[in-house]
């Protein structure tokens, strides 16, 4: 069995291509131990690779900046068997703007809009803590404004399972597979811009059960599959102020306490068959880059 593991940033985005090359790391090292030969882009020409190696392969799989996501899953998704979101959902989770909007409809707390004074800004197509500064300005173009919320920086990382159709594949109604909740470090620079350095799983705050809920909800809302990471603020309030539906940097500290293999998972998860549970020892610290410190 052959996997095609397409990772954008390591060929083209040196700001982003340490994350990225971590999260590779930990995913093509649990193929390989699972068995899988793993393919992986040899040229910066990313559509091209994927239109030349993924029909080679049983599965795929597309890490990507958000606003990127879409398109090349699109096209993984008529060359293999995508084991990651489907390409439609991951193109609502990239408006940043939209997402917040469903939440709020589907009664999620999101960080309420931006009044006078001090506000987050953040691009409306966005990656992460790119570009997402703290700032009394007002949005420029592609960008918008929602309210500063005090809290714990918190990640819930997850995995969607998925039922496969005649001509489609679409999310299963099943609950999603918690693989763990983790911290996240954040600085603020002196401009405002945040920084995101990396964090600790698992962790277990107060107020676990209705943190876990909160993200289960907004990945039932947006109808997410594979791995997928909500960020939130654990503050008077849930908030939850990201959805990311793709593999996070989170994942290189949970693979390291997760006695199941995380390609497993997302195969199973694939057909509609993720475990119910997972089962981790220990706890690690990570930093953006993948570094690992067991605590």
């Amino acid at each position: 069995m052959k996997v095609f593991l397409a990772e954008y940033s390591v060929c083209n985005d040196p700001e982003l291509a340490p994350e990225g090359a971590a999260m590779l790391a930990a995913i093509s090292g649990s193929f390989e131990r699972c068995g899988y030969d793993v393919v992986t882009p040899e040229r910066p020409d990313f559509e091209g690779e994927i239109r030349r190696l993924a029909p080679g392969c049983d599965l795929g799989l597309v890490i990507a900046p958000d606003h990127l996501l879409f398109r090349y899953t699109h096209i993984l998704e008529g060359l293999t068997h995508n084991i990651g979101c489907g390409s439609m959902n991951a193109a609502v989770c990239a408006n940043k703007k939209r997402t917040a909007e469903i939440l709020s409809r589907n009664g999620i707390a999101v960080p309420p809009a931006a009044g006078e004074g001090r506000k987050v800004v953040k691009p409306v197509a966005g990656c992460g803590a790119l570009g997402v500064r703290l700032t009394e300005e007002e949005p420029g173009a592609g960008e918008f404004a929602q309210a500063y919320v005090e809290g714990e920086a918190l990640s819930v990382s997850l995995v969607g399972s998925r039922v496969t159709g005649n001509v489609c594949e679409f999310y299963s109604g099943a609950p999603p597979l918690l693989l763990a909740v983790n911290r996240q470090e954040i600085a603020i620079t002196d401009d405002g811009r945040f920084v995101y350095l990396g964090g600790e799983t698992p962790v277990h705050p107060d107020r676990e059960e209705e943190i876990v809920s909160a993200a289960v909800r907004a990945m039932n809302a947006l109808g997410c599959q594979g791995y997928t990471g909500i960020d939130v603020i654990a503050g008077e309030q849930i908030y939850v102020v990201d959805v990311n539906p793709r593999p996070t940097t989170s994942l290189t500290g949970i693979a390291a306490v997760m006695g199941e293999e995380i390609a497993e998972i997302l195969v199973k998860a694939s057909h509609g068959e993720a475990p119910a549970e997972v089962h981790l020892s220990g706890r690690v610290r990570f930093d953006k880059n993948g570094e690992l410190c067991r605590l």
